[in-house]
């Protein structure tokens, strides 16, 4: 939004998610995304229901040209999808056909991808099928989280979104049917999704633990309490021990037995404690050698 208010072309009005509370004290707050249309004196919207007649009438009168939308997070119906003449343009975070929904950086990391990037699409009912207008690749680093990832891409695609509506308006762009064979979802993520399963390899969890970082993060339980792993690596181990086992608590590490080689929990936060880097946690915490996660 920031960028295409710096842009050549009027924003007429600005749509975002109603306020919603927020923090601790569970206090209703304003979307940034409201914030920063407020702060330059742009019309916001903020309905409850998109298919409501009142809103859309408002939408409507603002006669837009272009919508453009960047993660609302609902289904548009037709009747917005065709309001403006040049339809509605969407900025994802994947490198279409792959990974539609409204998780795809997490479900890059978590299945291993060695790229990511940018895609610019025009919509349709079907979500995230419209045809390809730009694609811009960015490589996901080794030790990649959601959080990085994330602000790697978010400059990559408001400069891509104001790349497309130029050649669009000087007619230079063909879009490109996505090909539905080649199509890989990316659901919306659940605070389940971050339950370890220590049979799983330990690679595999610290994907995990990269992926779902820093929401909804991954998780296991000790003594009855949630045990939340912020950060985790690898460690390749001889011995064979029941998956979730602790191999090692001591200022040598947090070691965790898993379905191939071990993890070395690197920063964890025990429920209603603070995140600490694992060996100031073990100085206070009474986990030994044969416990079980």
């Amino acid at each position: 939004l920031e960028q295409l208010l710096k842009g050549p072309d009027p924003v007429v009005g600005v749509v975002t998610q109603p306020d919603r509370p927020a923090g601790r004290g569970q206090k209703t707050i304003p979307s940034p995304v409201r914030r920063v249309a407020e702060g330059r004196k742009v019309p916001v919207l903020t309905p409850e229901k998109i298919r409501d007649q009142n809103f859309f009438d408002r939408l409507k009168s603002w006669a837009p040209e272009l919508i453009v939308v960047v993660a609302y997070g609902r289904i548009l119906p037709r009747s917005i999808l065709e309001l403006a003449p040049q339809g509605c343009l969407n900025v994802h975070y994947s490198l279409l056909p792959k990974y539609r929904g409204a998780a795809p950086i997490a479900r890059a990391i978590l299945n291993g991808e060695e790229r990511s990037g940018v895609t610019t699409m025009k919509l349709v009912e079907k979500m995230d099928a419209g045809p390809i207008l730009l694609q811009e690749e960015v490589p996901i680093a080794p030790y990649e989280t959601q959080a990085s990832l994330e602000a790697k891409l978010t400059p990559v695609g408001a400069r891509l979104l104001l790349e497309t509506i130029r050649r669009l308006k000087e007619g230079r762009l063909t879009p490109k049917i996505q090909k539905e064979e080649e199509a890989t979802y990316a659901p919306m993520l659940k605070k389940e999704d971050g339950k370890i399963d220590w049979n799983q390899p330990a690679r595999a969890i610290e994907r995990r633990v990269r992926a779902f970082y820093p929401w909804p993060s991954a998780y296991t339980h000790w003594k009855g309490k949630l045990l939340k792993v912020h950060r985790a690596a690898v460690a390749p181990i001889d011995e064979s021990s029941p998956p979730g086992q602790v191999i090692r608590a001591d200022s040598g590490g947090l070691l965790i037995a898993t379905g191939r080689d071990a993890l070395s929990l690197e920063e964890i936060q025990l429920e209603n404690k603070k995140r600490l880097a694992a060996a100031e946690f073990l100085k206070g915490a009474r986990i030994e050698k044969g416990a079980r996660l």
